[in-house]
């Protein structure tokens, strides 16, 4: 009898089971907010403990700049990246579409910054500059190192289908992976500005500007990076650190700039063309080919193109109170 009970006991619990998979819309578990995690919160938290305990004592210096100062100035542009997720906090689940269209303002962002860097390393002029070769040539040196450097790391990326990153897996992960390495070495030049612009008589004050303006510019390169990552369930705060891991090397790169700031000045045109050129290529071959598949050709061309218009105003006006200070 109590065998009996028993099995009525199972036949009624896979009764339930069954009824249950069978009312589970699969749909809802793609609407359901993805889980965070751990290692996030870890990273998260030792962020924190470094903006906090490498405060330069006093915040503005007195007189010329110590390291930590110039140090701090270049973290909080790298951590000003972060911020290119906030828009992207309440939107509900994007379907295809959408993620086209996230693509190609991302596309957009990334041309406008391209172009800006390919300009800035073509009129490139410091007294200090002991190279013999023109702003141009390294330029396009550079510009031609970074187009083989991002061939090379997308054939080398394509040997590893099982590839993750942020929560993505196989051509997602790959294609995040590009733009990742894209925003990396961009950001290597931008920290060796930093510690250029910190030195000279004047260094204090162009640095502080030169850091409040690449700390706005940071934003939206950050949202460039989210609205890649998060229509594809990459948990928020993840997207964020991303982010912020892309813009690390300004921090690291100022303070060695700052320290040698004549020995750097020679190589800066080719950085820029270095990540000018990586950068242009993920836009034109992959963002903008991966919104086209997901929209159509008029609505990425039209999105593409006002977000490169509006990140080049915003850089212009941006540039324009650079050379204001």
């Amino acid at each position: 009898m109590a065998n009996s009970n028993t099995k009525a006991t199972k036949e009624k619990d896979n009764g339930e089971v069954a009824v249950e998979n069978e009312n589970y819309d699969p749909k809802q578990k793609a609407l359901d907010p993805p889980k965070t995690p751990a290692l996030s919160i870890v990273i998260l938290i030792v962020l924190i403990i470094i903006s906090v305990s490498t405060i330069p004592r006093p915040f503005h210096p007195d007189g010329p700049p110590t390291s930590l100062h110039v140090w701090y100035y270049g973290w909080i542009t790298a951590i000003s990246t972060g911020f290119g997720v906030v828009p992207l906090l309440f939107t509900p689940h994007l379907d295809d579409y959408y993620v086209g269209v996230s693509n190609a303002v991302a596309a957009g962002m990334m041309i406008a910054a391209s172009y800006s860097l390919f300009v800035e390393g073509c009129t490139f002029s410091e007294p200090t500059d002991s190279s013999d070769i023109s702003s141009e040539a390294r330029t396009a040196i550079g510009a031609l190192l970074g187009l083989g450097f991002i061939l090379g790391t997308k054939q080398f990326l394509e040997k590893y289908e099982d590839l993750k990153m942020g929560g993505l897996g196989g051509a997602d992960a790959r294609r995040a992976l590009l733009i990742f390495c894209v925003m990396t070495l961009h950001s290597f030049s931008e920290g060796v500005g930093i510690g250029v612009s910190f030195g000279g008589a004047h260094g204090t004050e162009l640095g502080l500007f030169i850091s409040a303006s690449l700390a706005v510019h940071n934003i939206p390169e950050g949202l460039a990076i989210a609205v890649v990552l998060i229509p594809k369930r990459t948990p928020k705060l993840t997207a964020a650190l991303w982010a912020v891991m892309t813009s690390i090397p300004q921090p690291l790169m100022a303070v060695p700039a700052y320290w040698f700031v004549h020995s750097f000045i020679p190589i800066l045109p080719v950085g820029l063309g270095f990540a000018g050129g990586a950068m242009a290529w993920v836009a034109f071959f992959e963002l903008l080919l991966e919104a086209y598949e997901d929209t159509d050709i008029l609505t990425t061309g039209i999105t593409s193109t006002l977000s490169m218009t509006g990140m080049l105003f915003l850089q212009s006006a941006i540039d324009g109170g650079a050379r204001s200070a």
